[in-house]
């Protein structure tokens, strides 16, 4: 249908040429100025006219037939006929003037023609015949002159073909997992496409690829890149001719190592005929490969880690009990690319920040959460999950990220480890490397003045609603590694970016990229979010007792922790399934000169009150007068060395007493009197507490040095009918408060520990073949002492199995399950299947376990 609407446009292209050809003749040709008078002048001055007219529409028309053919050539060659045709018409015996200007041959043959009689004539009432006889006789001229144009048509290039040779590019680039049909390249990186041609490229043809970004790519916008063999550098692309053999040319293209990444769609041109192949999409990444990228990484096992490794763990707990969660990242499944590039379009990033994987990382810590923009996740902490996913359910992005780019709605919900999963699989899929950081004991710290007040009642239990501040037993967040070019020199490498919506960052829910050596040296005033992240893991925590005097709340400071926040800050180890503690990256050694130093030039650029903006360059106003050393909290030291240590003394399986201890330890000599409280409560790990559980009240005498130990004990019925009510895993706190009377020595103590559950064991082959079904048996018993109501089990094995959710209902005391599924791996190399355990009374038990895939 396109193909008709071509071709009536292309011949009334060339109707509109001939009636404007026909019309200068008339205006310019010989005339009796005389005999016609005014009106022969007239006739000839609206003649010039009409040759403008008719040239105007006529291009209109024609550039219309070109974009409604099937190709240039039959549009040009339908019009060129046309005109033919048109340009006989209309001189046959109506316009005496117009046959005056006709050549000899051609009036010979309109007369001839116009007085043959017409078969016809009779029936139509009008003799007509003259006008067919008139083509029929021009027949062979137009036959002639229409071979003429196919011939130099079929002469012209053309391109037939474009082979990305995708399976030797993406070897080459890295990009062979990506689970997609288009081509995704790393920039800075040669990749090579072999274009088929219609006959041999002759030297004077003009071949071009022509790549664009974006909707309408422009030359002038940056946004369309024209490359050329001839021409070797084009913006920082080069091209360049390998092989030509027959028909086939091979091309060398290797982008910018600074170009935008994103998806670019490639078309050929060749002279006045341009191809797009049928998938013409070319997925552009930076590339950590490339010295010449921001990205690059020289270590070889740290790109196979924080590029390429597509799962990973999540560290949790509490700082006195750390453990792992396993995570899928699924970097390379199915649409997580189309995911990753719908977040960039989303993000309204321009060209230029698109280079930048400091601007682009930003953009993801803002994306990745929903607050501000419908980003990926929307965040939940309230304990309702009733409307969407809980957070403990998820164990890797990929589920998240498919649904979100199906819906294009948030994903319902997610917390910090969520976050952070995601955000670290969206940046190692656009080719940054990643990982995920966990610190604990990390503040909130949302007056920004590097302290985070706890306060109690007179039981030592913790009130959730007298602080805006918090601390959470453990916060994830990324590390990105990059080299900035923003900041002073000094400061690349990692760069911490958070995901999880805080605190609000230039008017948005999102953090970083800072400079994590920025972190460690007190340099708060660098963009982005310094100050923020630096109280994350530096902030003190000051313990306040309210009491009621005179039926008035009064505040009792009795204690300041200066080393309790920012603990075993840890990520997983390069290249095997361990913790390694990173907090020498992000802090100097508690007490030690450099912390002091840190801490001094950090305390310079605080302002006295009021919030600070956590974005750009922060004020570089001294808060407590340019003239006065800033004043840095020490651990505080009592008069009798007063210590205290919580511990459990049996391990804290739900549905058991919880047996825990509090030790007062006096290392002065002497009879010492000590006020002792102690509290146990349910907490989440933000620190918010759901339970009081039980408390404890002890004046004891010490002879120092000596300690004593003070048993707290819990039973089952105080605790159980909250922790199966909770969506949330909660964590057991402790905390104490001792008094020493003689010295009036004041010290706080609190610790989070985790309750302890039986494993899930797996049970599948250690090595398997490629498309070679397996079986894989999941058994969990239940060792523990009450029944587990609504278990279900969540499997996942990328490249082997797709997300499967088994419903399990109850599990008694001692029973033993077992779940089995059939595996069929479809990538080789070493893969991992993850497993957890949900019910009402257990909110994760996490393994996994590697099998190894050969041909």
């Amino acid at each position: 249908m396109r193909a008709g609407a071509g071709a009536a446009a292309a011949a009334a292209a060339g109707g509109l040429g001939a009636a404007a050809a026909a019309a200068a003749k008339l205006a310019l040709g010989p005339g009796e100025e005389a005999a016609g008078g005014t009106l022969s002048v007239l006739l000839r001055l609206s003649c010039v006219g009409l040759v403008f007219v008719c040239n105007a529409v006529m291009w209109t028309v024609f550039t219309k037939a070109l974009r409604l053919s099937s190709s240039s050539a039959a549009a040009s060659v339908t019009t060129t006929a046309s005109n033919f045709i048109f340009s006989e018409l209309p001189f046959l015996k109506h316009h005496p003037l117009a046959v005056d200007l006709l050549t000899p041959q051609s009036k010979t043959q309109i007369k001839r023609a116009a007085c043959l009689p017409s078969p016809h004539s009779e029936a139509s009432g009008r003799d007509c015949s003259g006008v067919w006889k008139l083509l029929a006789l021009q027949a062979s001229r137009v036959e002639t002159l229409t071979r003429t144009m196919f011939s130099n048509t079929e002469s012209s290039l053309k391109v037939t073909g474009v082979d990305f040779l995708k399976s030797q590019n993406t070897r080459q680039h890295h990009t062979d997992g990506y689970n997609i049909q288009s081509l995704v390249v790393r920039r800075g990186q040669p990749f090579q496409v072999q274009v088929s041609l219609s006959r041999e490229l002759r030297a004077a043809d003009k071949l071009t690829l022509r790549f664009g970004i974006g909707e309408s790519p422009m030359k002038n916008r940056g946004s369309l890149l024209s490359l050329k063999p001839e021409r070797e550098d084009f913006n920082g692309w080069k091209i360049s001719m390998v092989e030509r053999k027959g028909k086939e040319c091979l091309l060398s293209i290797t982008s910018a190592p600074n170009a935008p990444v994103g998806i670019y769609n490639l078309q050929v041109k060749t002279g006045s005929n341009i191809y797009k192949p049928e998938n013409g999409v070319v997925y552009l990444l930076f590339n950590p490969w490339c010295e010449d990228d921001v990205v690059y990484m020289s270590n070889d096992a740290e790109k196979e880690e924080y590029v390429l490794n597509d799962t990973g763990t999540i560290y949790v707990g509490s700082a006195y009990s750390i453990y792992d969660r396993p995570w899928n990242f699924g970097q390379f499944e199915e649409f997580v690319l189309d995911a990753c590039m719908y977040l960039l379009d989303k993000s309204k990033l321009s060209l230029d920040q698109r280079r930048d994987p400091a601007h682009v990382s930003r953009a993801m810590s803002a994306l990745v959460n929903a607050n501000d923009d419908s980003g990926v996740l929307l965040g939940n902490w309230s304990g309702n999950y009733i409307s969407g996913t809980s957070p403990m359910d998820w164990i890797g992005s990929v589920t998240i990220l498919q649904k979100y780019y199906k819906t294009k709605k948030p994903v319902r919900y997610g917390q910090c480890w969520v976050f952070a999963g995601v955000l670290n699989t969206v940046m190692r899929c656009l080719g940054v490397p990643c990982r995920c950081v966990s610190t604990f004991d990390s503040a909130h710290d949302t007056e920004e003045n590097l302290r985070v007040d706890v306060y109690l009642n007179e039981k030592g239990e913790k009130l959730n609603s007298l602080s805006f501040d918090s601390v959470w037993n453990f916060h994830v967040w990324n590390d990105a590694w990059m080299k900035r070019t923003d900041i002073p020199d000094g400061f690349s490498g990692w760069q911490a970016i958070d995901s999880t919506p805080q605190e609000q960052s230039q008017g948005r829910f999102q953090c970083g990229p800072c400079p994590v050596k920025a972190v460690r040296e007190g340099d708060v005033y660098l963009p982005y979010d310094a100050k923020f992240v630096y109280a994350e893991v530096n902030a003190d925590r000051v313990y306040w007792v309210v009491k009621k005097v005179n039926g008035k709340d009064k505040y009792f400071k009795v204690g300041t922790e200066t080393q309790a926040i920012g603990k075993n800050i840890s990520t997983k180890a390069v290249g095997q399934n361990r913790r390694v503690d990173i907090t020498k990256e992000y802090k100097y050694p508690e007490g030690s000169r450099q912390e002091r130093m840190s801490m001094q030039r950090a305390y310079s650029f605080l302002r006295p009150s009021g919030l600070m903006p956590r974005s750009g360059y922060a004020s570089t106003v001294r808060g407590i007068g340019a003239n006065t050393e800033p004043l840095v909290p020490k651990e505080p030291v009592t008069k009798t060395g007063l210590h205290l240590e919580i511990t459990n003394t049996e391990p804290l399986h739900p549905g058991n007493p919880l047996e825990m201890a509090i030790t007062v330890k006096i290392s002065a000599p002497g009879n010492w009197t000590v006020d002792l409280i102690g509290s146990c409560q349910l907490q989440y790990y933000t620190g918010d507490v759901q339970a009081n559980l039980g408390t404890v009240k002890e004046i004891i005498t010490l002879e120092g040095p000596s300690e004593m130990q003070i048993p707290l004990k819990i039973a089952p019925d105080a605790y159980m009918k909250t922790l199966s009510s909770v969506e949330d895993e909660v964590l057991i706190l402790v905390t104490a408060i001792a008094e020493v009377k003689e010295t009036n020595d004041k010290l706080t103590k609190e610790t989070s520990m985790r309750f302890q559950y039986p494993p899930i064991t797996v049970q599948m082959p250690e090595t398997a073949t490629l498309y070679n079904d397996f079986n894989c048996a999941f058994i969990f018993k239940n060792k523990l002492n009450v029944t587990l109501e609504n278990c279900k089990l969540l499997v996942e094995g990328l490249g082997i199995f797709k997300m499967t959710t088994f419903e399990l209902g109850d599990i008694m005391p001692g029973r033993i399950m077992k779940s089995e599924i059939v595996c069929t791996p479809t990538r080789l190399g070493e893969k991992k299947i993850v497993a957890k355990l949900i019910s009402n009374q257990i909110k994760g038990i996490s393994t996994e376990k590697a099998i190894f895939i050969t041909e």
